[in-house]
């Protein structure tokens, strides 16, 4: 896992979309059947749009029929949190 990256909220703004700040930095959730991987079925690595880390394999992706990319294990537990 990469180090923490530790940035104010107005540098996050500057960098992410407004809906990906949301997301990754307020525990925002995108309306589902919207986002650009739910229906995704190219092979590859999903990373985190902030730090980089590897977070899910499309191996590990399966279609749950919520309208979100869902994924039975992530490629590192250390770089997924979960609550």
């Amino acid at each position: 896992m990469n180090e923490k990256i530790k940035k104010s909220d107005e540098e996050w703004k500057k960098e992410l979309t407004s809906e990906q700040y949301q997301v990754c930095r307020k525990k925002g959730t995108e309306m589902a059947f919207t986002g650009e991987y739910w229906d995704c079925h190219e092979k590859g690595v999903y990373r985190c749009v902030c730090c980089g880390n590897e977070l899910f394999s499309s191996d590990a992706k399966f279609d749950s029929g919520t309208g979100w990319p869902s994924f039975w294990t992530p490629i590192s537990e250390e770089n997924v949190d979960t609550e």
